[in-house]
Parts: C-alpha cells; sequence; structure tokens
C-alpha cells in the first residue's frame, strides 16, 4: 500500500463517519457505529469499509442493512469533498476484531489466577458466537 492509498483510506474513514454521524437519519442506525478501517483497492474503484458496532447481533445487522441501503447516498455526500476522479464502490463489513480480541482476553484470564472470571467459558461455544459458524 503506497501513503497517497492510505491518506485516501483515512480521508474517507473521515467522510463516511462524518456522513453517517450527522446526515443519516436511518432509525436503523442505533447503538454506537465506528468505522474501524477502510481498504481501498489499487486502482480506488472499490473500498472495503469495516463497521464495529456496540450491540447485539440484531442490532449489528439493523445496522449493516441501514448503510448498505444508503450506499448510493454516502457516495454522493463523498462526491464533492474529494478530489478523486472515482469515488469507489463501497462495501460494509461488520468488523468482529473487538470481540474476538474479547474473547481472548477472556482465555487469557482464565489461565491467569489474578483476574477472576465471572463464569467459565467454553471456548468452542464463544467461538461460534463470535465468527457466528
Amino acid at each position: 500500500m503506497t501513503r497517497r492509498t492510505d491518506r485516501i483510506n483515512g480521508v474517507l474513514r473521515q467522510e463516511i463517519s462524518s456522513i453517517m454521524s450527522r446526515e443519516m437519519g436511518d432509525p436503523r442506525m442505533v447503538g454506537v457505529v465506528s468505522i474501524t478501517r477502510v481498504e481501498t483497492s489499487a486502482d480506488l474503484h472499490y473500498a472495503k469499509v469495516y463497521l464495529s458496532v456496540l450491540g447485539g447481533q440484531e442490532e449489528k445487522q439493523a445496522v449493516l442493512r441501514a448503510v448498505e441501503s444508503a450506499t448510493g447516498f454516502i457516495r454522493n455526500g463523498i462526491r464533492p469533498r474529494l478530489t478523486l476522479k472515482h469515488i469507489p464502490e463501497l462495501r460494509f463489513i461488520l468488523d468482529e476484531s473487538i470481540a474476538k480480541a474479547e474473547y481472548i482476553i477472556d482465555i487469557m484470564n482464565q489461565f491467569d489466577g489474578d483476574v477472576p472470571v465471572s463464569q467459565p467459558v467454553d471456548p468452542r461455544q464463544r467461538l461460534k458466537k463470535v465468527s457466528g459458524y
């Protein structure tokens, strides 16, 4: 990834976040929604936008549906703010890295006697819950 691509990813992240928080009036946008990262393709025609949503699985899916249905609105909002020849097509993806990190911390806490764990967690069940498998 080049420095230019990194800068574009950062600007896209800021602008999409701004549009989502200030201009979208969708009632499905519940809870705390943040954009964790943006990855654009080398030709800048496509961008993966990773969303982190604080809440249960139902809230996460509702926010994802709301954002996917507003993709055109978001792209049109970005257009006047950026001086790019092409505004990338946006693909929104739920970022589960925070939940996976919590899972790893829970496992580490079970092996570390200093921090009490409220309930023993079967790692296979937790992994199914986090990854959706």
